[in-house]
């Protein structure tokens, strides 16, 4: 095990001393955080942003997951959410009660101090995927890398996929270093897909010599709509191999089995619904035979069954799910 002073200010070129100084207005981090100044082994900075990557709201659940799971959450870095928030686009909520507004729900985009099971701390950083300047964005998280010796970034997310409930669910590793990848992908070749904060933070940490890696989760698209813990739970274990960390996931596990009874129950009552999603497992298991002959990536003679299809088959399914329980008598 090694030890180092986090708090220590490291050398610096004149070019990048200047830049920390513009960028001091977009991210205030606290002068001292003494639970990380003798801390030994390496420093893990968690990053879940909303409003993208995030299927099954997936990453957020496992972002309060680290929380609750954590003995107190104080920040140690907020940014300038103003830099970057589009309330146009956004809009907070606020409460009007009778004559007057209250309870501004004002977006926050702050790095908190954590600690596991264990006692062992670590960093996440959470809030509203910024709407623009990313790249000053990118700049302020380097700021707050560097201020704490974080030794890697870990980011969270969730992409709908086309693939059954009933089947393990798919995760795609990444990271801008080639080390850190433990898993082969399930991707080959260059897809071009649309970038958010996330990506980019990773790939500008990389270029300034900091690690970053990341996990996406593959999960049902015709459950993209609702909560999905089982996704959670996915994120949340990747996250303790690969940040060093223990972390409880019963709860996640105890909302993941509540959550399969509820789709395994609509099933039961709906035959064509059933149909669909057998359809799907069909696919699935003709695509992981042919993979694993390496005959071919690529099922044949199995229709998977399209993303309207089968949002029109659960429309009554996540209605069902956000209305309150009806009590004895009430129709």
């Amino acid at each position: 095990m090694w030890k180092r002073n986090r708090n220590r200010k490291t050398d610096q070129s004149q070019e990048h001393q200047e830049m920390s100084v513009s960028r001091s207005k977009l991210v205030h981090i606290v002068d001292e955080v003494t639970e990380l100044d003798d801390l030994e082994g390496p420093l893990t900075m968690v990053q879940v942003l909303d409003g993208f990557l995030d299927a099954g709201n997936a990453a957020a659940r496992a972002a309060r997951h680290l929380i609750a799971e954590s003995d107190g959450a104080p920040v140690v870095a907020t940014f300038d959410v103003d830099a970057f928030h589009d309330y146009r686009a956004r809009r907070p909520a606020i409460s009007f009660i009778r004559d007057h507004y209250e309870d501004y729900d004002a977006p926050r985009l702050v790095v908190r101090l954590l600690r596991d099971a264990g006692g062992t701390p670590y960093l996440l950083l959470t809030g509203p995927e910024p709407d623009n300047r990313w790249e000053a964005f990118a700049r302020a998280v380097r700021d707050v890398v560097e201020r704490f010796g974080v030794d890697q970034v870990i980011s969270l997310g969730s992409v709908p996929m086309a693939v059954p409930h009933t089947r393990p669910l798919a995760v795609t590793h990444h990271a801008n270093n080639p080390d850190l990848v433990t898993e082969e992908s399930p991707w080959s070749g260059e897809i071009r897909v649309p970038s958010s904060a996330q990506a980019l933070v990773e790939l500008r940490l990389g270029e300034w010599g900091h690690d970053a890696q990341g996990f996406v989760v593959h999960i049902p698209h015709y459950v993209a709509q609702l909560d999905y813990p089982l996704a959670a739970a996915e994120l949340v274990g990747r996250t303790e191999i690969a940040g060093r960390l223990t972390i409880d996931l019963s709860e996640l596990h105890r909302e993941a089995e509540v959550r399969a009874e509820e789709i395994g129950r609509y099933l039961e009552e709906n035959s064509e619904v059933a149909e669909v999603v057998a359809a799907l497992e069909r696919q699935y298991d003709a695509f992981a035979r042919a993979e694993q002959s390496g005959s071919s990536l690529i099922a044949e003679d199995q229709p998977l069954p399209t993303g309207e299809e089968l949002g029109r088959e659960f429309e009554r399914f996540l209605a069902g799910l956000d209305e309150p329980e009806k009590g004895e008598g009430e129709k």
